[in-house]
């Protein structure tokens, strides 16, 4: 674990999820959310809720303009006093610098959290959910093979010095 940019603890932070798909993201987000107060801004619920399962050709549009939203309404929320996590992956090493750019112009405190997690655990939690939302337990989008192997060609994992909190599985 780095140390973190945030300097006063009493003051409200962003918290950044990154981390491959299925790989416990959104469960960590929510157990942090209880523990630091904080209110969780999701890319795939905003998208869920407004296209559902198939936003089509146009979803990685709607993806990015729904990240842009999420940043805005994020310093919204710090600036009320409250905590935020974003749970949204941060898959590029492009995409984290341009957040941390981001919320240190704007002189908001932020630390990045990574859950690496082994090829094996990834796994299981990959079926467990596709199953989940097969069953119609789980609002989420299924991640088959194809959609699996995309993700892995996009996502640049972290080196340390980028991560404040290193998470293993």
């Amino acid at each position: 674990m780095n140390k973190s940019n945030i300097e006063d603890k009493g003051m409200a932070k962003v918290i950044l999820i990154c981390g491959k798909i299925c790989c416990g993201k959104s469960t960590y987000a929510e157990r942090l959310r209880v523990e630091v107060n904080a209110v969780i801004l999701s890319v795939d619920e905003i998208m869920l809720a407004l296209f559902g399962l198939y936003a089509g050709d146009r979803h990685d549009e709607y993806a990015a303009k729904t990240k842009k939203y999420l940043l805005d309404k994020s310093v919204e929320i710090i600036e009320s006093g409250a905590n935020v996590i974003l749970d949204w992956g941060f898959w590029t090493k492009d995409e984290r610098s341009s957040v941390k750019e981001f919320f240190t112009a704007k002189k908001i405190a932020h630390e990045f959290h990574y859950l690496d997690v082994n090829d094996k655990t990834w796994r299981v939690r990959l079926d467990k959910r596709n199953h989940a939302v097969s069953e119609g337990k789980v609002n989420a989008y299924i991640v088959d093979e194809n959609l699996a192997a995309k993700f892995d060609r996009i996502f640049q994992m972290p080196d340390r010095e980028e991560i404040d909190m290193w998470i293993e599985y």
